[in-house]
């Protein structure tokens, strides 16, 4: 599944989701490029850090924010700021600019540790020691509160090779359960330079942004733009 646009202008500039699109690309560029193995093995998340059963290169206290801006190739990073471009604009809208920063990493974090969690209790000790990489988790948060916030916007996209528009949560709800799906039927894959995918990091992800959004609308902290009656709302 690949979005192009979801039909939805932001009220303001999203300055910090272009911040963090160009922070991907810089350090693709400049930091993973020249020297892409070395890169990858030296500031990826490595979950068994966490329980101590192996050294990574960095500790997991700061390897899990440094790998969310790593990505193992061209269509990694592509992918994942396609998505990023067209669902985190309205996101920061709706959140406002810090409130989108702290959301964007504390989402990073909380997917990190899902796909952690299940890796270090049910797969083997070789899948703790595989790098993790890519900011998929922190997106995924991106995507569960847009699913919550932007519900019948339409998204115009391409699922397989065929052009679609469907309403968010159509989009997105598919999106999710191909994610779930995997998951279960493909556990424990890690992200790596041409490895799996870190299935239960997006779940994680996700599940967390679609909270964390209902939670704040349940408050009255956040406001969709006008006309985009967000879930769960009248």
């Amino acid at each position: 599944m690949i979005p192009f646009s979801d039909g939805l202008s932001a009220r303001s500039f999203p300055f910090v989701n272009v911040a963090i699109i160009v922070a991907n690309f810089a350090v693709w560029i400049f930091y993973e490029l020249p020297h892409l193995n070395q890169s990858i093995a030296h500031a990826s998340f490595y979950p068994c850090t966490v329980n101590g059963s192996c050294h990574g290169p960095e500790s997991w206290t700061v390897s899990w924010l440094t790998a969310m801006f790593l990505h193992g190739s061209w269509g990694h990073i592509l992918g994942n700021m396609v998505f990023l471009a067209v669902f985190g604009k309205n996101v920061e809208d709706a959140l406002g600019h810090a409130r989108y920063l702290v959301f964007y990493l504390a989402g990073g974090l909380v997917a990190t540790f899902a796909q952690t969690a299940m890796t270090l209790l049910f797969s083997s000790a070789d899948a703790a020691r595989v790098p993790n990489l890519g900011a998929s988790g922190a997106i995924a948060a991106v995507l569960g509160a847009y699913f919550v916030l932007y519900p019948t916007s339409q998204v115009r996209g391409l699922v397989a090779i065929f052009p679609v528009r469907l309403p968010a949560m159509v989009f997105l709800g598919f999106w999710f359960l191909y994610q779930l799906l995997e998951a279960n039927f493909g556990l424990f894959s890690s992200t790596a330079n041409g490895g799996g995918v870190a299935f239960f990091a997006h779940v994680g992800g996700f599940i967390f942004g679609f909270a964390v959004a209902k939670v704040l609308i349940g408050a009255g902290r956040v406001e969709p733009n006008p006309g985009q009656p967000a879930l769960g709302t009248a």
